[in-house]
């Protein structure tokens, strides 16, 4: 399972919100150049950026801090937030992204998802973030009438790298994972998942892990690493261990 370091993008700064609030934004790095490459030393395998102005501006807005990150790691980067059309997508991928998320755009235009997946192969993951099982949009300003696994069931055919399902509830909150929610989503999918939002202890990262047969294939991980709650080391050696089945199946 891999664990994917957050750098939330707003005004060029690393920052975490709380449960998507922008007025609620704590900074934790000016320089996000120097946050990536703490991560990459860390030993973490790739990176996830979300540029928030862009999210809610539906364009990119932090393109600076996002081309200082690329110009600072060697590690593959997925980013989301403002990607909106294929000019954008392809924009970024050229850029150095390894994997652009589409979000707003998935629940508002499920064919031009669809088209990007047989443009650019393996390079497009969905996010779906969640309130109350119902899909959100807009820098999660609003929220829609379709439940999360409906949309998700959308781009089962299509070749969506992965889907990344977020509680906005439990996002920045440090309350905990929404393992059974994240879980359940995996269980109904063929398409892999990335679980996001409340991750705040190793605690969390065990019941994730175990829940792993599902298709939860990563977890996305931002305030709990910037305050020491998780030590990345303990983090990585957990996550990337085998599975109690592949351990029995190697006996």
């Amino acid at each position: 399972m891999i664990i994917y370091p957050a750098i939330d993008l707003k005004d060029g700064a690393c920052v975490r919100l709380l449960r998507g609030e922008m007025s609620q934004a704590t900074v934790f790095n000016t320089d996000p150049g120097a946050q990536a490459r703490l991560f990459q030393s860390q030993g973490f395998r790739w990176l996830h950026l979300v540029d928030l102005n862009g999210a809610f501006e539906g364009k990119p807005v932090n393109g600076e801090a996002v081309e200082r990150i690329l110009a600072n790691v060697t590690i593959p980067v997925q980013l989301g937030g403002g990607i909106r059309d294929l000019k954008t997508i392809g924009m970024w991928l050229d850029k150095g992204v390894s994997r652009v998320i589409l979000g707003t755009v998935a629940l508002r235009d499920p064919a031009l998802v669809k088209q990007a997946c047989q443009e650019f192969p393996g390079r497009v993951a969905v996010g779906i973030d969640a309130r109350e099982g119902y899909v959100a949009v807009a820098g999660w300003a609003e929220t829609s009438d379709i439940k999360a696994l409906d949309l998700a069931l959308k781009f089962e055919d299509c070749g969506v790298a992965a889907i990344i399902y977020t509680d906005i509830n439990r996002d920045g909150a440090m309350g905990g994972v929404n393992v059974e929610a994240t879980a359940d989503l995996a269980f109904h999918l063929t398409t892999p998942v990335i679980a996001s939002g409340g991750v705040s202890s190793m605690a969390d990262l065990e019941a994730l892990k175990a829940e792993e047969d599902t298709g939860i294939e990563g977890v996305i991980c931002g305030r709990a690493l910037y305050d020491g709650r998780i030590d990345p080391q303990e983090a990585l050696a957990l996550l990337s261990a085998p599975d109690a089945q592949d351990a029995e199946e190697t006996d």
